[in-house]
């Protein structure tokens, strides 16, 4: 087991070359979604790649990959192709019905659902069926998302079994090559419901190492572990990590990238109120914050805590429960 090489490492290091510069644009079009209004494409683009974190692109390159990565539409899926379906070779099958599921097509989600978990060991991790899954990591559908993790998954031989767990932290341990898929893939598996505590307590370790790019992958795996518990720890690096481009992915984790749900999204609106009340922040990372609660609740106000603790106290979930009881109490 030690021995075999990451397939998804080995592809990402053969196919790097050419696509390198329009992903790196990718990815700092994704940043600037943070502070915006833009994809959630942000953690997971960077998970195709083990290198450091790109330099920043130019305006004009982000506009260019942002203006084309909106203009792609998908293929509309043929619901009356069931049976031409059933004959395709489970790597195809895979990639038509990942592009149902991101069309909100629900028997295309549910039969994928139903089989992706024989098919470990059947689909080879290519750039198209990534590229899919990259796409489907951009849905609003949570359950879309959960299955873009699974056909990952299986394209990478990964059962979901404490063994899967104990082979991800052997890669971690040895292999820095591996170590960022590594850790991303290990919060897959914790959101999957394997080991989920163990993997959050060695994504915390990895998560206050020293070294720069450890610490960003961690976050990544955070983001895809996806629970309440991982919460804390990506406030943390959004407002505390002394690198710029692990705040930033933090930041994007909690806004919309990765596996939390929409009410753990919520959860954190406290605190980012805290943290723009915060003088020991720097500016940057206070404009991060104010964006991310732009994304979290889609309201455009602006950099005004007081404007945006005004408009929380109208919408806390916890305060309109307590209202709603009162109501029906007095009724």
């Amino acid at each position: 087991m030690g021995e075999q090489q990451n397939p998804a490492a080995k592809t990402n290091n053969e196919n790097r070359g050419a696509g390198k510069s329009v992903r790196q644009a990718a990815w700092w079009a994704a940043v600037f979604a943070v502070v915006g209004a833009g994809s959630v494409v942000a953690g997971f683009e960077t998970a195709r790649k083990t290198l450091a974190a790109p330099m920043a692109q130019s305006g004009a390159e982000v506009r260019n990959v942002t203006q084309a990565v909106s203009s792609v539409r998908l293929p509309k899926t043929d619901k009356n192709a069931g049976a031409e379906m059933e004959r395709l070779a489970p790597q195809q099958l895979a990639e038509r019905l990942l592009e149902g599921a991101m069309q909100d097509d629900e028997h295309s989600l549910n039969q994928l659902r139903e089989k992706v978990d024989g098919w470990r060991g059947q689909l080879r991790n290519t750039d198209q069926l990534f590229d899919l899954v990259l796409a489907a990591m951009n849905s609003a559908d949570l359950r879309v998302r959960t299955a873009a993790v699974d056909v990952d998954l299986a394209a990478n031989n990964l059962s979901k079994t404490p063994e899967s767990v104990t082979q991800l932290v052997w890669q971690i341990q040895r292999d820095p090559a591996a170590r960022g898929m590594a850790l991303w893939r290990l919060g897959s598996l914790g959101n999957r419901g394997v080991e989920p505590d163990r993997v959050l307590q060695i994504l915390l370790k990895y998560a206050g190492s020293q070294d720069e790019h450890t610490r960003y992958w961690a976050v990544e795996g955070l983001s895809m572990l996806g629970n309440d518990a991982t919460l804390s720890p990506l406030l943390d690096r959004m407002a505390h990590d002394p690198s710029p481009r692990v705040r930033e992915l933090a930041a994007s984790s909690i806004g919309q990238a990765g596996m939390l749900t929409r009410e753990e999204r919520m959860a954190a609106i406290p605190h980012l109120l805290n943290f723009a009340d915060d003088d020991s922040l720097n500016t940057t990372t206070r404009e991060l914050v104010y964006g991310t609660l732009r994304v979290i609740t889609g309201v455009a106000l602006g950099n005004d805590v007081g404007a945006w603790r005004a408009w929380w106290a109208g919408h806390d979930p916890a305060r309109e429960q307590k209202r709603g009881r009162t109501t029906l109490v007095r009724a």
